[in-house]
């Protein structure tokens, strides 16, 4: 089991079997590791946001590597993955989404349809299509971007969200957003 320590500046593993933790220290102080995924080979990225970085660890030799995001201001809050194991991140600090290839190191950022201030958050994949949150706009809205179109659809969140920090994907296909401003759960019907 693999986790970040925010506030200590690490990257953990944890072995249930024998309840041995090992702990990575990133290389750049106050880094803030955040959000986390696996890939198909079983290798974690997360990203750092506290800079414009997302990393990925190396699970036999735990040796790091750094992705620096073109825009010094970045701040990759949460991220997810495609089947092709692309990387996909939602940029807090300026109101981007973007698109990371580990393969080629390539960045590809498209400014979220909220603006500079619509703070995108909680993020997943469904069937190839990006879902995420936008954190900063009242009400808070849901947008999806098709990576084949390069195009977004947004809708507001009837509650308001108030700050929607994760999204999960139910075993239907469907997302389930944490509106956690406002004390509830909320499911997005995908059809």
């Amino acid at each position: 089991m693999w986790f970040t320590v925010q506030g200590g500046n690490f990257v953990g593993h944890l072995d249930p079997k024998t309840g041995d933790v090992k702990l990575v220290k990133l290389p750049s102080p106050r880094s803030l590791p955040y959000g986390m995924v696996i890939n198909s080979k079983g290798v974690p990225f997360f990203d750092e946001f506290g800079g414009n970085r997302i990393a990925r660890i190396d699970p036999e030799t735990l040796e790091l590597h750094e992705y620096t995001l073109p825009d010094p201001a970045a701040r990759p809050r949460r991220i997810a993955k495609t089947s092709d194991d692309v990387i996909w991140y939602s940029d807090y600090g300026r109101g981007y989404l973007g698109r990371l290839d580990p393969v080629t190191g390539k960045v590809t950022e498209w400014a979220s349809p909220g603006g500079a201030k619509s703070r995108p958050y909680g993020i997943a994949v469904i069937k190839g299509v990006i879902w995420y949150s936008e954190s900063g706009v009242e009400p808070n809205t849901i947008v999806r971007f098709d990576p084949k179109t390069e195009k977004f659809q947004t809708w507001t969140i009837p509650s308001g969200g108030g700050v929607v920090r994760n999204v999960s994907v139910t075993r239907d296909g469907n997302l389930a957003i944490a509106c956690s401003g406002v004390n509830r759960i909320g499911l997005v019907e995908i059809r």
